[in-house]
């Protein structure tokens, strides 16, 4: 089962040593090899494992895994999960209207948090780029489009007109082929804006798509310690492995953490983030209305109050993230998982997706001092030409972003009802999301392709089975 992956291994053994690797493994060689690694003992499962956010982990996982309340949340603690899950679930509406939920806009892209997030999961990009698909704005040297602002906002209220109409295109891009002949079809997206609300965009803008991300394990993330995340950093690739990635050190001094380019620190400043630029609505940390410099009709419209959302209104949904329970594993014991797991690290995908991490103080109690199997280190790493977006974010380049967390991977078709990956949706497949890895998880991406269709399914299965 392991012939292609032990000889795509000696060929980069052998090419490490110079140029002149010398003839090719004899198949005798290979043999030899393929049955040294047969005989190899898969992988145990480690201590807690199959409770990927340690004692947060749901005891059942289905199409409402991601709506659940952290498993070790006392009864005298659910009423702040249900006071945040009101405000996730509201409709907000335009201003002067019901004082406590207008405020809505003026230019925004949804009228509720769970309009994006699909049963707290992702978005799932369809035919129209409104649905759960933002549009960042910027040129390559970093900043807003001049008139239109750092996102664009498709929608707006009455008397407001709105920035854009906005068609999303599938295109083919070709396909690769595997080592053992399967093909695999590629698309990208293309996003095009129809009657601007103002003039074209800037020669030098870029589009950046991004799909709204799942919600489950942002709390635990967020109490992963600074110290921990600074020893999985090696951004002057000291020790040689191609991986150089780095954390997101921003302004105001802290660690990014969340978001496609890791931009924001906290649970609660990615919240008031989302409010601020997908509806429209102002806080205590982002007091300024989302109206860009330029946009009259904008700037002119009632305002739902100083702030829109107050801060008790903030806080309560940034907890009901935080403690929102985690999926527990599935499969995750049974051999060929165990010989997909030996996969995931052979290949190299394990050098970015961490496996594991220990929580450190936590703002909800239940998270602090957890074993957690997110699967990702949080940090930035440059993905190659083919996933770049050209447009710098916090401390993020034109071609990094941070790795996404792998948990709950497994029940995403299940949840949302299809199934998109990478920050613009455009992957229908694991598969076809490896396939696009380029840059640092160049090497780990051609040890993919070498694979046999009996590995790729093992080592599908046990992504599937976080």
């Amino acid at each position: 089962m392991m012939r292609a992956l032990v000889l795509g291994s000696l060929l980069s053994a052998l090419a490490a040593c110079g140029d002149d690797v010398g003839p090719a493994p004899s198949d005798a060689e290979v043999d030899a090899a393929v049955t040294a690694d047969a005989e190899r003992p898969l992988p145990s499962l480690e201590e807690g494992e199959l409770l990927p956010g340690g004692a947060t982990t749901l005891a059942e996982a289905g199409a409402s895994a991601f709506l659940q309340p952290a498993a070790n949340l006392s009864l005298s603690r659910r009423s702040q999960f249900e006071a945040g899950l009101q405000f996730f679930r509201l409709q907000w509406v335009p201003a002067p209207g019901r004082a406590d939920l207008d405020g809505l806009g003026p230019t925004y892209n949804a009228d509720s948090c769970i309009a994006c997030h699909i049963r707290n999961g992702r978005s799932l990009p369809a035919g129209n780029a409104e649905d759960g698909v933002l549009l960042r704005l910027g040129p390559a040297t970093g900043g807003p489009d001049a008139y239109y602002g750092e996102q664009l906002q498709p929608r707006a209220v009455p008397g407001v007109p709105a920035e854009a109409r906005v068609e999303r295109h599938r295109i083919d891009a070709g396909s690769v082929t595997l080592g053992d002949g399967t093909e695999v079809a590629l698309t990208r997206v293309e996003h095009e804006l129809i009657d601007l609300g103002g003039p074209p965009l800037a020669a030098t803008t870029l589009i950046s798509p991004r799909v709204a991300q799942q919600l489950v394990g942002m709390g635990l993330l967020e109490a992963i310690s600074d110290v921990a995340l600074l020893a999985g950093e090696d951004p002057d690739d000291v020790d040689g492995d191609g991986i150089s990635g780095r954390a997101a050190h921003l302004e105001s001094g802290d660690l990014g953490r969340f978001g496609w380019k890791a931009a924001e620190p906290t649970v609660v400043g990615q919240t008031a983030a989302a409010f601020h630029q997908d509806l429209g609505l102002t806080s205590e940390l982002r007091p300024e209305p989302n109206c860009p410099r330029g946009q009259t009709a904008c700037v002119a419209a009632p305002s739902g109050g100083e702030p829109e959302l107050v801060p008790a209104r903030l806080a309560a949904t940034a907890a009901y993230v935080r403690l929102l329970g985690v999926p527990p594993r599935r499969g995750g014991d049974d051999a060929e998982t165990l010989r997909g797991k030996a996969l995931f690290a052979e290949v190299g995908c394990a050098a970015c997706h961490t496996p594991a991490f220990e929580t450190g103080a936590a703002l909800e109690p239940e998270l602090t001092e957890q074993r957690i199997w997110p699967y990702t280190d949080l940090l930035l790493h440059d993905m190659g030409d083919d996933l770049a977006d050209g447009r710098p974010e916090g401390d993020a380049t034109g071609v990094e972003w941070r790795t996404a967390p792998l948990w709950g991977l497994g029940l995403v078709d299940e949840v949302n009802g299809g199934f998109r990956l990478l920050h613009d949706g455009r992957a229908r497949s694991l598969a076809e999301a490896i396939l696009w890895h380029g840059g640092e998880a160049a090497s780990a991406r051609a040890a993919y392709r070498a694979l046999s269709a009996e590995e790729r399914a093992a080592l599908e299965r046990f992504v599937f089975s976080l």
